[in-house]
């Protein structure tokens, strides 16, 4: 587990740097709204309201802005492993996958707790000097807890020294 990952997640609930993190990182998750609600080791919560920024024609959230969530529901699991990890570990985004069951209409949730599953991808990685992937799950909920969507990402970790 990375000595480093309360650090982070302290990072990620404060409301002003989060905010800043995003706008200068991710400008269109900034202006969509999306929004970390819980973060912890193993799981994390992300919200993307229905808004005029964020939607589509058909008067509901446009797909691209429930991806951004679902992506950072599970990246931001990554990202709490990697914080300051020595090695380095690179991540990159390699496949997404997603389906959709109804309207998202109001603001929509988006549950990742596959937080394990990243530890053990990139201690394997940085033990071995090989690349691993993490399929990832990320499930969006609207305010009545009805499924929106699913989302599969799936991330590659790479370290960047070799044993």
């Amino acid at each position: 587990m990375n000595t480093n990952a309360p650090e982070f997640i302290k990072m990620m609930k404060h409301p002003v740097k989060f905010r800043m993190f995003l706008f200068f990182k991710l400008p269109a998750a900034f202006f969509a709204g999306v929004r970390i609600r819980e973060v912890d080791e193993k799981k994390c919560v992300v919200t993307v309201p229905y808004k005029w920024l964020s939607q589509n024609p058909f008067r509901s959230t446009y797909f691209a802005c429930l991806s951004m969530a679902a992506e950072l529901s599970t990246g931001a699991l990554a990202m709490t492993q990697l914080y300051k990890s020595d090695p380095p570990v690179s991540m990159l985004v390699v496949k997404v996958e997603s389906e959709y069951f109804k309207k998202a209409t109001d603001k929509s949730s988006f549950f990742c707790e596959d937080g394990e599953l990243f530890q053990k991808a990139i201690e394997e990685t940085i033990a071995t000097g090989e690349p691993r992937t993490v399929k990832a799950k990320s499930i969006g909920t609207n305010k009545a807890g009805e499924k929106v969507a699913e989302f599969y990402i799936t991330w590659s970790f790479k370290s960047k020294f070799k044993k």
